[in-house]
């Protein structure tokens, strides 16, 4: 692995770049970065592995350098990674009506 190279942000983080497990094992290359723009947020990357594409979240990534994406899960968790949902997850909306002190069961 490369502990001698500095760490960068997800936002230079290019498609194709090596991805491995915290034990070493390479598990496939970066396919997609996710982030929510408006907020500035990194949601985590779809990797393109042998057994296809999967979804690896944000606090499964350890550390981003320009050559390679080390996760913080091992060989075996990874193996249990979920594949990438080409619809993409729920969306949820804040209910701005709602009031601060608004109790979620009451009806309106």
């Amino acid at each position: 692995m490369s502990d001698e190279e500095p760490a960068v942000s997800y936002r230079v983080l290019e498609p194709g770049t090596r991805v491995v497990t915290s034990d070493g094992a390479d598990l496939g290359t970066v396919a997609e970065i996710l982030e929510n723009r408006l907020e500035d947020i990194f949601d985590g990357l779809v990797v393109d592995t042998p057994g296809g594409r999967r979804f690896v979240d944000a606090p499964e990534v350890a550390r981003i350098t320009a050559s390679v994406v080390t996760l913080t899960i091992d060989g075996t968790q990874a193996a249990g990674l979920p594949e990438r949902d080409p619809a993409g997850g729920p969306e949820f909306s804040a209910n701005t009506r709602a009031g601060r002190f608004r109790r979620p069961w009451r009806r309106r």
